[in-house]
């Protein structure tokens, strides 16, 4: 498990601060947001509970083309072509991706992204807010602008606890070894509603089991995964994960990454959304800083834009509420039956436009969310 260090003693003194822009949260999404804000002059303010690139919730993968234009190389580890599908009736299939797949370092790609703010950084654990005045376990900080990046607690806002919400469960090992493909299970043999998976990056593999019932208990089945892959049950993290979009701005607050949903319902796929809403959500925060739009007229763009991926999100989210229902017999032969190259190109093509890697380019355009997408 992570070790908490905040500072101790003498080290620790109260916090009192006024900022500009306060940003709760110092992993994917609150670093991109801090990466936006950049050279703009405003006296910005990270705060997390743990060190920078201190604990790890995700097996850490992401589209290639997104870690190479947020200039995070450094951090890959390992590169994949290809994704292998397993399942009980149809064996295995293998998808040749339209584009590829790389696993990171976390730590790494935290610092890389870190490096390219200007932001302050002080840990402390946030415990809610009044106004846009936030209360930490250090004191009050005092923000014209507050983004919530936290996850899905949703610390700053309306929250809501598990299992009585719309989260899916994941557990994962990360025992040492090495490994050539990137691999899923869909087998209810380790969960009814959900999947398996095992991502190898460099010297080890991170092996874990994701349920789309919050009330599924993961951790024997990803002991089962685990040993069936003779890989050592080693090293364990896990985390709630969102598979519903929420509002992105509420009471003045904006929220980017887990805390508004921004894990894509079926793959559980949360890193390059929250690159890509916390981007978003930065560039209407530093329009703000300089003076070429309102507080009221950001928060309103933001959630415009954030709402505006809603059909996607809930395209996914019913694919990921029809899976389970379809008997293996049937499940397993029709996965094998799609990996026809022209289905596996348009398929994943269009996935990839949900939050595609070129919004990642200083000045990209806004992207305008729409139907006509499908189109494409």
């Amino acid at each position: 498990m992570p070790r908490r260090r905040t500072k101790r003693g003498e080290e620790r003194t109260p916090l009192s601060i006024d900022a500009d822009v306060l940003i709760c949260g110092a992993s994917f999404a609150g670093l991109s947001v801090a990466r936006e804000l950049a050279g703009s002059g405003a006296r910005v303010l990270i705060v997390d509970r743990y060190e920078i690139g201190e604990r790890q919730t995700s097996a850490c993968a992401a589209p290639t083309e997104w870690l190479k234009n947020l200039s995070l190389e450094d951090s890959m580890r390992q590169t994949f072509g290809d994704l292998v599908i397993h399942t009980p009736f149809g064996g295995t299939s293998r998808y040749r991706l339209p584009w590829t797949f790389s696993t990171f370092d976390y730590r790494e790609l935290c610092a890389l992204l870190d490096d390219q703010n200007d932001a302050e950084f002080e840990t402390a654990k946030v415990n809610g807010r009044t106004g846009t005045v936030v209360h930490t376990d250090r004191g009050d900080i005092r923000a014209a602008l507050v983004v919530d990046a936290l996850g899905w607690r949703r610390m700053l806002g309306t929250g809501y606890q598990p299992p009585d919400a719309p989260l899916s469960r994941g557990l994962e090992v990360h025992p040492h070894g090495s490994g050539d493909d990137l691999e899923l299970w869909i087998d209810r043999r380790y969960v009814p509603a959900g999947y398996g998976w095992s991502f190898p990056a460099d010297d080890e593999v991170r092996v874990g089991v994701g349920s789309f019932d919050p009330r599924f208990h993961v951790k024997d089945t990803t002991v089962l995964l685990a040993e069936d892959l003779g890989r050592d049950a080693v090293r364990y993290q896990g985390n709630w994960i969102p598979h519903k979009l929420r509002d992105a701005t509420e009471d003045g607050v904006f929220f980017a990454g887990d805390s508004a949903g921004h894990c894509l319902p079926l793959t559980a796929e949360g890193i390059r959304t929250a690159f890509y809403f916390g981007i978003a959500c930065g560039r209407e925060l530093r329009a703000v800083v300089e003076g070429r739009a309102t507080r009221s007229e950001a928060l309103r763009r933001y959630h415009a834009f954030s709402a505006g991926h809603e059909w996607q999100f809930n395209w996914l989210l019913r694919v990921q509420k029809l899976v389970p229902r379809i008997p293996p017999r049937v499940l397993g032969p029709a996965i094998r039956a799609l990996q026809s190259q022209r289905f596996v190109t348009w398929s994943f093509t269009h996935y990839l436009n949900i939050a595609h890697p070129s919004f990642a380019a200083a000045g990209a355009p806004r992207p305008a969310p729409g139907r006509e997408q499908l189109a494409a």
